[in-house]
Formats: structure tokens, sequence, C-alpha cells
């Protein structure tokens, strides 16, 4: 049987976003409900990065199931706190008991152990100070509350 390797992570920031209201484009074809949200600026905090979010620039193409699960396309701009400029592109899933969604679709403070919300990312800079952000897979574990998302961001190891 092959080696099983260990999965190691580090924390390298936690970002809080403040995001616009949902454009509602409606049900696609393919059967889900496609919502555009704005990103309209943010922070980002830790031992690898700090920086702020850019808004303008950013935007969550969100597609939810019937069941309200979520499933998130972002793309968003940090500018560091050296002023270069990382692309974030990130994708995943937040889930839950159907009570438990209504209660964050309507705003509520819903404690993050209640539901699942995860977030594969990937970054892009041509900044030499944050080369290594090039090569890195990260995971984020997210939160949904009232004052817009936040993520704590892992780089996998």
């Amino acid at each position: 049987m092959p080696e099983i390797l260990p999965l190691a992570s580090e924390h390298l920031f936690t970002m809080e976003l403040a995001v616009g209201t949902p454009q509602m484009v409606g049900k696609g074809p393919d059967g889900f409900d496609l919502r555009i949200i704005n990103v309209t600026g943010g922070k980002v905090a830790g031992p690898r990065l700090q920086g702020e979010v850019l808004g303008g620039t950013a935007a969550d193409w969100l597609r939810v199931e019937a069941d309200g699960t979520a499933h998130m396309d972002v793309r968003l701009t940090i500018r560091a706190a050296s002023g270069s400029l990382v692309y974030a592109q990130y994708s995943g899933v937040r889930t839950g008991a159907p009570e438990v969604l209504a209660r964050l679709n309507a705003g509520e403070a819903v404690p993050a152990a209640d539901y699942y919300f995860r977030v594969a990312m990937r970054f892009t800079t041509g900044a030499a100070d944050l080369a290594w952000m090039n090569r890195v897979i990260a995971v984020g574990v997210g939160q949904r509350p009232p004052t817009g998302p936040r993520y704590d961001v892992y780089a996998i190891r």
C-alpha cells in the first residue's frame, strides 16, 4: 500500500469583505439561480499578507441550488500593504440545513459551526515580494456574519 502523506497548512491571512446588494439574474438553463454580488471592499490581515480588497473590480457570480446550497465563483484584487497587487480567484460551497440557510439569507447572525462554508483559492501577482503566492493552493474556512463574508485562509503545504 502506498504511503499516506500528511496534509499540512499555514495560516496566511483573514479576509473580511464588504458586499453590495445582489443582482438577481434568475434561474438559468442549468437550474441554478444566478446572483451577481459586487464586492465593494474589504481588508486582509495576517502573518503573510496585509492589505485591502479593492472594490470596483470584484464580484461573486453566486449559483444557488433549490435547497439553498451556494456555489461561489469569486474574483477580486488585493492591494498589499507594500502597494503590490494580487489577483485572487476562488470557488467554494456554502451549505447547511434549510432553516440555517434561510436565517443566513435573511441576514441573521448564525454560528459558523451550524453550516459548511469552504473555498479553494489561487493567486496571481507580478510582485517579487509576493511571488510565493503564485505557487500555492489555499483553502478558506468561511463564515457569513451580517457584515459580509469572512475567510480564514490557509496555504496547503
